[in-house]
């Protein structure tokens, strides 16, 4: 089955402020009838590209068994580190960037555990044009960033 995830993260315009991240997971089943699950979650004290991860890591721990998916982003970074295969070299060198350790390693190790069950192709979406799916996804964490984001996540990660 494939499922397409449309990530989203969103510092509000400040990177130590409230952020948030949304998700939109749609799958069509054998059917033919389309299937649509929303997340969002709040953080304090983030900055995009981490929401951007937690929104990859999000919407594949919510599959319940292995599917292909197309995973669309606009974050360049998360979908280089896996497409120009970034992330073997940081595993290859135990996270390290020459000489500086890659930031957020708990988060690519939870990333690359999520993704094992799972066939997944990291889609670049540059800005939002042509996807309104992504814009969706951003009111989604715009609306989680302007939540009691305290009841929703911490700053160590996801409660």
């Amino acid at each position: 089955m494939l499922v397409e995830i449309y990530s989203d993260g969103s510092a509000r315009g400040n990177p130590n402020g409230p952020g948030g991240y949304g998700v939109l997971l749609r799958y069509v089943d054998s059917t033919g009838t389309v299937h649509e699950k929303q997340l969002s979650g709040g953080f304090k004290k983030t900055t995009n590209n981490r929401m951007e991860l937690l929104g990859a890591i999000i919407g594949l721990e919510a599959l319940n068994r292995p599917c292909d998916v197309k995973l669309y982003s606009d974050s360049q970074y998360l979908c280089n580190a896996f497409n120009m295969h970034w992330i073997d070299n940081w595993v290859k060198k135990g996270f390290m960037r020459g000489k500086e350790p890659v930031k957020n390693v708990d988060l690519w190790k939870r990333l690359l555990e999520a993704k094992k069950e799972h066939n997944v192709e990291f889609i670049w979406v540059r800005g939002h044009n042509g996807h309104p799916e992504n814009e969706l996804c951003d009111k989604l964490a715009t609306s989680a960033a302007d939540a009691d984001y305290d009841s929703l996540a911490t700053d160590e990660g996801v409660n």
